[in-house]
């Protein structure tokens, strides 16, 4: 599966590296999972809260500028050496600006539906302007008005994501400009990433986030624009940590490159270069997959949606309930220039449904954004429990967390008649029961058949969970 369906294309030469073959031969996923500390028996870590993560992935979205209107003909260009490949979007036609008042009107809603997610703010998108400097076509107030929208109505409840730099066309990034070539090995989206080194892609992907560092925007994490990296996944993964930590001194890096839209195949974060755990640095990489297209709007708005393709009407069949009942992470894929849809709004009205349907149908989903996704797969999977040396009576375990984490919920065997204590730098805090999983907060616990469910607020370094 291919996020755009330009990159369904495939020719000779040059154009068969439009392809992603990373979405279609699931070896090219394994990518290097780093160390994992030995575990003792008898703990099963659960979904945060045990309930099941959904969230939004908004990719081409950026501060007034309409993407598409100025993106299809250089896409155009970059194809001129093919002309099997045809680019008939009318793009003339497509407005110059996404209104601000759409994103307020987006974002309120959101909030109100409890709904959260990644939203992406191209830096520089596709060569019309910079955010942090001008934007040819707007006044500086209206470009300032956008980026405080963003920071105030959105980064509550969505990441920040550069889209590379462009989205088109390579940036050097020794003289801030384009590159004269408009070919396919000049364009983020295909061939430029062919070959790079670690330090060539955190070079690049480093210039995107100090453009959003210098507008004030946070960002834990980077999405890959169409085919970007798709044959240098290992150093992808590599540069997106080195320029996350070193831009933003993130301590936990996602990106987000894969999605998996249909099939058997896990869509489960997948927590990378996992190193230094036992240390005051403790580093990885979390790659967040994506598991439904854009049936929305499409990139392009050359779709009207396929509504039922995420759930269907009467909530019985489709991708997110798939995905829900397995317990994985369900992350919809969209397109902001579709949800948008040249003001007709037509990927808006089909994610509004599909929240409907969704919260109709179950009552244990948890909207998460990606980067708290991110932190919670990275704490499961690093997170070393063992028992205390010489403890016999089954019912204490050590802790070692290199990363904090919200809402860390664990099985474990019961305890007849006790009351599960967290100990943690000298303070001793009881969990508090309830009746059932619906009630379950961080601070909580309750029985479920031989086991006992508990969740609490993970602390970074050495802490002790006990029955007393």
């Amino acid at each position: 599966m291919r996020r755009r369906d330009f990159l369904l294309t495939t020719a000779a030469g040059a154009a068969a590296a439009a392809t992603t073959a990373c979405w279609t031969d699931h070896s090219l996923l394994a990518q290097v999972p780093g160390v994992r500390p030995p575990q003792a028996a008898g703990v099963k870590v659960l979904n945060p809260g045990g309930r099941v993560p959904v969230s939004l992935i908004i990719d081409d979205s950026t501060c007034l500028v309409n993407l598409n209107r100025f993106a299809i003909p250089q896409f155009a260009a970059a194809w001129k050496a093919f002309p099997e490949r045809k680019w008939s979007q009318p793009w003339r036609k497509m407005p110059h600006e996404i209104p601000d008042s759409f994103v307020r009107k987006f974002g309120q809603w959101c909030t109100e539906n409890g709904v959260k997610g990644k939203y992406s703010v191209v830096p520089f998108p596709a060569c019309v302007g910079r955010v942090d400097r001008v934007l040819p076509g707007w006044t500086a107030r209206e470009l300032n008005d956008s980026l405080k929208l963003v920071r105030e109505e959105l980064t509550p409840n969505w990441d920040i994501h550069p889209e590379m730099v462009t989205h088109t066309r390579v940036i050097n990034t020794k003289t801030g400009h384009p590159y004269p070539q408009q070919d396919l090995e000049h364009m983020e989206n295909w061939r430029w990433t062919d070959g790079k080194s670690v330090d060539e892609l955190a070079n690049y992907m480093s210039y995107g986030l100090n453009i959003l560092r210098n507008v004030g925007l946070p960002c834990e994490g980077l999405t890959t624009p169409g085919g970007f990296a798709s044959r240098v996944l290992p150093e992808l993964a590599q540069a997106t940590l080195e320029s996350c930590r070193d831009v933003y001194q993130t301590e936990i890096p996602h990106y987000f490159r894969h999605l998996y839209a249909d099939g058997e195949r896990s869509v489960a974060p997948r927590v990378e270069y996992a190193a230094g755990l036992d240390t005051d640095n403790p580093r990885c990489v979390v790659s967040i997959i994506g598991c439904t297209g854009d049936w929305t709007g499409g990139w392009d708005c050359s779709s009207h949606g396929d509504l039922d393709r995420f759930i269907n009407a009467d909530l019985t069949q489709g991708r997110m309930i798939d995905v829900i009942e397995r317990g994985e992470p369900a992350i919809i894929v969209c397109h902001w220039t579709g949800i948008y849809f040249n003001g007709e709004e037509i990927g808006f009205h089909v994610f509004q449904e599909v929240v409907r349907r969704l919260h109709a149908k179950y009552d244990h989903l948890q909207w998460m954004k990606l980067s708290e996704i991110s932190r919670y797969w990275a704490a499961k999977e690093l997170t070393q429990w063992k028992r205390p040396p010489g403890n016999l009576a089954d019912d204490a375990w050590n802790i070692h967390a290199p990363f904090a984490c919200p809402q860390m919920t664990v099985a474990l065997p019961a305890a007849p008649g006790k009351t599960p204590q967290l100990a943690f730098q000298g303070q001793q805090t009881r969990l508090t029961q309830v009746k059932s999983a619906k009630l379950l907060k961080a601070g909580t616990w309750f029985h479920h058949a031989e086991q006992s469910v508990v969740c609490f607020d993970l602390p970074r370094g050495g802490s002790q969970l006990k029955w007393v």
